[in-house]
């Protein structure tokens, strides 16, 4: 029987899953292997104890797998595809495919096929594939330059918003919940504490944004509704991309999502679709969230 290990590596966490060809037999979440994030020591201990779990959950030793796919970002970075090739052929059987991690949530999602795939978290990023198989992307330029929807651009917006509101004499509850998240007394505290170098942590503002705007704030929906238009306009530039290179007129790829934020922040999420659909009302969307780690199982099957 073969055998298949599936990795999404991320900065933070690396999620594990050992399948055979039908079924999963068993998943793991462990702390990152990724070298440009974590000592080679730590790595090591990472990994080792999750092929660890992975071999009692399922009582496959990792030497008889068949394939590995193993997605990631950086994997241009020697630094990252040295240490993942190393560590494989020294610990698992089998071939190893080392991709990126845009390719195995386009996989999750379409396996193998075109689509247009929105990612946003504590970042953002929106990725599309042809039918050739070609990559384009828009936005991911990271907190400073883009992150349109992500959590981190959802929290600055919503201080900036907040500042505006005072400067225009408008309440919001935005304030008050701010001032108490952070532990601040007024609002000369938070102007200090938001413009302090090194920044504070913006993404922890979004869950605030969220609950006030489901209250009926109006300055934390109007974050939203602008955060979620400013990611359509992404998306939609991908979809014009790849209906350019595509023969077929009327063809309209399918819209995926993933991602903590789109999981979790439904006005995100239905204000992308609904600002997309204004111009492309017979578009289609995948149900659900996108699990990468599924395409990387995917790609692993399929070689």
């Amino acid at each position: 029987m073969a055998f298949y290990l599936a990795v999404d590596l991320g900065g933070t966490k690396t999620e594990y899953v050992l399948a055979d060809e039908t079924r999963e037999l068993a998943r793991v979440r462990g702390g990152t292997i990724k070298r440009m994030r974590t000592d080679a020591t730590t790595a090591e201990e990472n990994f080792t104890q999750a092929i660890r779990e992975l071999e009692q959950m399922s009582g496959v030793s990792v030497r008889d797998i068949t394939r590995s796919c193993v997605g990631a970002a950086g994997v241009t970075v020697a630094l990252v595809t040295d240490w993942i090739r190393k560590i494989f052929a020294e610990r698992i059987g089998g071939s190893l495919i080392l991709v990126g991690d845009v390719e195995i949530a386009l996989d999750g999602a379409f396996f193998g096929g075109p689509g247009v795939l929105v990612m946003s978290g504590t970042g953002s990023n929106v990725a599309g594939r042809t039918a050739a198989g070609k990559l384009t992307t828009a936005g991911g330029w990271g907190p400073a330059l883009s992150d349109q929807g992500s959590g981190s651009r959802i929290g600055q917006q919503a201080l900036r918003d907040t500042t505006l509101a005072v400067d225009e004499e408008r309440e919001t509850t935005l304030l008050p919940a701010i001032l108490k998240l952070w532990n601040l007394r007024d609002f000369d505290e938070l102007v200090a504490y938001a413009n302090q170098v090194p920044a504070p942590d913006f993404t922890k503002l979004a869950p605030e944004v969220v609950s006030c705007a489901a209250a009926g704030d109006a300055v934390a929906q109007g974050v939203l509704r602008r955060e979620a238009e400013e990611l359509a306009h992404l998306a939609r530039l991908v979809i014009d991309r790849l209906r350019r290179v595509d023969t077929r007129s009327d063809w309209l790829p399918d819209l995926a999502f993933t991602g903590s934020i789109l999981e979790h922040v439904a006005p995100i999420r239905e204000g992308i679709v609904e600002s997309l659909r204004r111009e492309l009302p017979a578009l289609k969307v995948v149900p659900g969230m996108v699990d990468p780690t599924l395409g990387a199982l995917w790609r692993a099957r399929h070689g």
